[in-house]
Order: C-alpha cells, then sequence, then structure tokens
C-alpha cells in the first residue's frame, strides 16, 4: 500500500491511496485539469483511478468530484448525508456507504468512522489491504474515544493540524469564523493533534503526515513541532503535506 497527497489545506484537498491493482482518489476539491496535472506529477493519470471517495460535502473535498467521475466514468462513493447536501450530483455512478459499516473497493478495505465536523454526514477512514493500516483523521474539531480506538495501532496516519491557536486567535478571520474553525465541529488544532498522538497506541507506526495545514493560521514549522511533541520524536517519517505540493508517495 502507498499514499500521496495531491494537495492539502483550504483551496483543496484530494490524496491517492494504491493497493495491488486499485487506486482510489480521496476527495476532489480541485478542478478536473488541476487533479491531472497534480496526478501527473506521481506518474499517474485520470484513466489510473478506480474510484473517488468522498469525506464530506464542504467545497475544498467536493468541488471538482462530480465532472472528474464523468470524465474518467468513476463511481462516488459517499454517505447519504453527503450525497444530500450536495449540490452537483451528476456523478458517472453513485455508491453508499455507511459510517459504522466496513466495505472494500477492489483490493483496498475500508474501515469508516464519523467525525464531529461542520457537515451533514462526514466520516474519515482507516485504509487496509490486510496487512497494514493507513489512517487519515482531517476536518474533525475534536476527538472522540471512537476515533481513538479506529487509529490505535495503524501503520500510517494522515493527520490534520489546521491551525496554531495562537495564530488563529491573532489572525485575520472574524470573529465567528475563528469560533467556527476552533469549536468542536470545525478543525484540529496543533495541541488536539499533539495530545491524540500521544495518547494513541503508535508502535507500529512507519510515518505520519500532518494535513489540512492552514496559510493564514498555521506553518509547516508549527505543525511539525506539534507532530514532534506528541509522537516524541524527530526524524524523517514526520512529513507536512503542503497545498500546492501535496507530498510524494509514501510507501507501506
Amino acid at each position: 500500500m502507498r499514499y500521496a497527497s495531491l494537495g492539502s489545506g483550504s483551496r483543496g484537498n484530494a490524496c491517492v491511496i494504491e493497493s495491488g491493482g486499485t487506486r482510489l482518489l480521496l476527495d476532489c476539491g480541485f478542478s478536473v485539469r488541476e487533479v491531472d496535472r497534480r496526478l501527473a506529477r506521481l506518474g499517474l493519470r485520470g484513466e489510473d483511478i478506480g474510484a473517488i471517495l468522498i469525506t464530506h460535502e464542504h467545497s475544498d473535498h467536493l468541488s471538482g468530484a462530480a465532472r472528474l467521475s464523468r470524465r474518467y466514468r468513476l463511481p462516488v462513493w459517499l454517505t447519504a448525508g453527503t450525497l444530500a447536501a450536495c449540490r452537483d450530483t451528476g456523478f458517472y455512478r453513485i455508491e453508499q456507504f455507511h459510517a459504522h459499516d466496513v466495505f472494500a473497493v477492489g483490493d483496498i478495505q475500508l474501515h469508516p468512522f464519523p467525525v464531529p465536523h461542520d457537515a451533514r454526514e462526514p466520516a474519515q477512514f482507516v485504509f487496509s489491504d490486510g496487512d497494514v493500516r493507513l489512517g487519515q483523521l482531517t476536518d474533525t474539531g475534536s476527538i472522540t474515544p471512537h476515533i481513538e480506538r479506529m487509529l490505535a495501532g495503524v501503520d500510517a496516519l494522515v493527520l490534520e493540524c489546521n491551525y496554531e491557536p495562537e495564530l488563529l486567535r491573532r489572525g485575520p478571520y472574524p470573529p465567528a469564523l475563528k469560533a467556527r474553525v476552533g469549536g468542536n465541529y470545525g478543525h484540529l488544532g496543533n495541541d488536539q493533534a499533539a495530545a491524540l498522538l500521544a495518547r494513541l497506541d503508535t508502535s507500529r507506526l512507519r510515518w505520519l503526515i500532518g494535513a489540512h495545514v492552514s496559510e493564514k493560521n498555521n506553518t509547516p514549522s508549527h505543525a511539525r513541532a506539534a507532530l514532534i511533541a506528541g509522537l516524541g520524536d524527530d526524524t524523517e517519517r514526520i512529513a507536512v503535506a503542503a497545498q500546492d505540493e501535496g507530498s510524494g508517495w509514501r510507501s507501506l
């Protein structure tokens, strides 16, 4: 199994999870042209993707999904709540999943779990090929015991580090938006990410990527410092995905 981010942040999110002969695009917050360009950096084309998986309906995760699915005849997997909240439901084919039910797409087994976020029916995932487990957690304002159970003992983790609390407090957002981002249904701050890591079983963790880093309320160095503090480890296995560059392939 391997993972790569096409870009991560408030201007768009998408990543690729690959195992065996299956490649999934997790979220599609970029235009078709931009997805094609970013896939090419990874040596892929749109035809190489087998399905699109959507975490929730916010535009930075969904805006290009319908057009991309039609262009490359890709099924789109999403919850019933996410589908109901979509403005454009003209997907090539719709496949629904429940946030507590395990399902498979090709060679990849998916373990979804619900998260506290201000969306209709958001979900995040643990991906498995039967041997290793990759966890993805972004777009959640708080950590639940169920989230901790789902991510315990994963072999790799993509973890939201959206904001540095002091930078958010002093930043340019209006008070209502600051309250939304920092609230229980907003996004994870660096301190929350570090605290989660300190509580998780990370004995099998091979690599860790910070994601959804705000360009106005955080910096990559702040995010990385939080991951180092939470993991108690300052090595090359810790990285931060960028908005424009994403991240290269990481294998398990």
